[in-house]
């Protein structure tokens, strides 16, 4: 009897080894998931963490407007779709002239002189399908820009092109001056921002669109009413006469191909080609 109770006690402790065993194994496998895990959501919230910093660091600190313009369909050229850029350090009347070899271009087109007329004084006129739109160019305060203006409607590069882009919310612009009639098309050159310096788009201004700072080509836009728009587009030119012209377009609408308000005019508007007066 007491051999039997023996191997009992015996067989109850091994049992019980074995119990404690596997348990003391479960208790580490669980503080080794519990550890794996624990260092798993640190690696996400660091992660999450960065990507937060980082998104904030590079918030952008002003619109250059509203929800409008980026960049026509294509980021190549318009109104919007850039923060301010800082106005260069060229004292204007501007003396020399450079303009940097680019994309294709639209039309072949040769380079503007980098000597311009800095004495001048333009008159520009648009003849559209819907009538003239007179425009003085401000050759004293953008002289690069009126510059190759001037010379990409001598060459006729404007000819028979249409005003691809109206906007009706936000900003109140017509836009023209590519050949492509896609908003990506340009002369094959650009050219340095001028007279951004305390630049406001208002009612009747002319300026260059752009893809950024310093990425001026063929790409015009005529502000028919005042537009917030940080200075990042070259004003070269006041319209004198034909506002009413683009006023009328705009009551039309756009087709809203870019977006609410945005898009190619319900009205077609076509430069049949521009020509100079220079006194």
């Amino acid at each position: 009897m007491a051999g039997r109770k023996e191997r009992q006690r015996k067989l109850e402790r091994e049992r019980y080894l074995r119990r404690e065993a596997r348990r003391a194994q479960r208790s580490r496998r669980t503080r080794q998931w519990t550890i794996t895990i624990l260092a798993a959501v640190a690696v996400i919230a660091v992660g999450l963490g960065s990507v937060l910093f980082f998104s904030l660091s590079k918030k952008p600190t002003a619109a250059a407007s509203p929800s409008t313009p980026a960049a026509t369909p294509s980021p190549s050229a318009t109104p919007g779709a850039s923060a301010s850029a800082t106005a260069p350090a060229v004292t204007e009347p501007a003396r020399h002239c450079a303009y940097t070899p680019s994309t294709p271009a639209a039309r072949q087109v040769s380079l503007p002189p980098a000597s311009p007329d800095y004495k001048a004084t333009y008159t520009a006129t648009i003849h559209t399908n819907r009538g003239n739109i007179i425009i003085s160019l401000l050759n004293s305060k953008a002289t690069c820009t009126v510059n190759s203006f001037v010379h990409l409607a001598a060459q006729k590069y404007f000819n028979n092109t249409t005003c691809h882009r109206l906007t009706t919310a936000g900003i109140f612009v017509l836009q023209c001056g590519d050949p492509t009639g896609t908003g990506s098309g340009g002369p094959g050159y650009k050219f340095d921002d001028e007279n951004l310096q305390g630049a406001r788009y208002t009612t009747g201004m002319l300026a260059m669109a752009n893809s950024g700072p310093n990425t001026n080509g063929s790409q015009f836009f005529l502000v028919y009413k005042y537009s917030p728009l940080g200075a990042s587009y070259t004003p070269f030119g006041t319209i004198t006469s034909g506002l009413n012209i683009i006023q009328k377009v705009a009551r039309a609408g756009s087709d809203n191909s870019g977006g609410t308000g945005d898009g190619h005019p319900i009205q077609k508007v076509v430069i049949i080609s521009v020509t100079i007066k220079k006194p």
